[in-house]
């Protein structure tokens, strides 16, 4: 039987759409967590489930571990995994209520002097983590790790004495950008886009708009990507597109990019789409298991882009 809150199945649905090669790579490799997201999100499962299988990940001290962020391993809470599970629970609708507090708590206990978050804590060493992931025994707070978590919270708006400073945090270091990398870019954008004071949100977002497009840190031209420089210490080929800052048609990052721009991004985007199923990887691939449990979550992400500016896929 069915588990109750399970996707909900058409008896026929088009064979060989872009959602159902994404449903059968899903089903195929995925986690369980990661299926259950994706009925969720395309096949009009439930939350329930969902939030079941999260728990898996979730550690006594209110944070979650255990390889919940692929490229970290081993059992222990760190920031960048709880961010991961925020981004779970925003996309059910279930971001809000004693869980979020209890994620508030741990944010709190593992901040740093400014409190704002590192991306990962002295904790994780000893495990596997990619390489490209520094484990340090003082981390610096990070736009990176704290942009997005204090992002998703002011979307939902959870209120939490935590959010105080970390808002503040996010403020400062959005206003001192300069020396751009395309994933800081985008953590600034997950938290302008929900910044509460949107005059302020819009005036940075035109800032950083104006500095993608000097630097050339969006890849405008799928068709002549050997133009556009890929950041120092990213992998060959980690270009960063129109559609990878502006997530959604209602992100102030979409106003960075002509129709043009972002039509051909969305082109690109779907053009990405493996014989398998599957989006690929594009960061650097250091282990062969967080590299098939990442995939996962970026082809969610692209079919999620897509459907959101009303491309058809399936």
């Amino acid at each position: 039987m069915a588990e109750s809150g399970g996707p909900s199945l058409p008896s026929a649905r088009p064979a060989h759409t872009p959602l159902l090669r994404a449903e059968r790579f899903v089903w195929l490799t995925a986690r369980v967590l990661e299926q259950r997201l994706f009925a969720h999100r395309f096949l009009n499962g439930g939350a329930d489930p969902v939030e079941r299988a999260l728990d898996a990940y979730r550690n006594e001290d209110g944070g979650y571990g255990h390889a919940l962020e692929p490229d970290l391993r081993g059992p222990v809470s760190q920031p960048l995994h709880t961010a991961r599970a925020l981004h779970v629970l925003d996309a059910v609708g279930r971001c809000g209520g004693q869980r979020v507090e209890r994620v508030c708590r741990y944010l709190t206990s593992v901040s740093t002097t400014d409190g704002a978050l590192p991306a990962v804590c002295p904790s994780q060493r000893g495990y596997p983590v990619a390489p490209f992931v520094p484990v340090v025994d003082d981390p610096p707070s990070e736009l990176l790790a704290t942009g997005p978590v204090v992002g998703l919270l002011h979307r939902n708006e959870v209120w939490h004495a935590w959010l105080f400073r970390a808002t503040d945090f996010c403020w400062q270091a959005v206003d001192a950008l300069k020396a751009l990398h395309p994933y800081e870019i985008e953590a600034a954008v997950a938290f302008l886009d929900a910044a509460p004071d949107r005059a302020r949100a819009e005036a940075a977002a035109d800032r950083l708009g104006r500095l993608v497009r000097e630097r050339r840190l969006a890849a405008l031209d799928p068709d002549k990507l050997d133009a556009y420089a890929v950041a120092p210490g990213y992998a060959p080929g980690e270009h960063h597109f129109p559609h990878d800052y502006a997530r959604t048609p209602d992100s102030l990052a979409r106003a960075w990019f002509t129709d043009e721009e972002m039509a051909r991004s969305l082109d690109f985007l779907a053009a990405e789409q493996n014989e398998d199923g599957g989006w690929p990887v594009r960061w650097r691939q250091w282990a062969p298991a967080p590299a098939l449990e990442a995939r996962a979550g970026v082809t969610i992400e692209a079919l999620r882009t897509l459907r959101a500016y009303g491309r058809y896929v399936g």
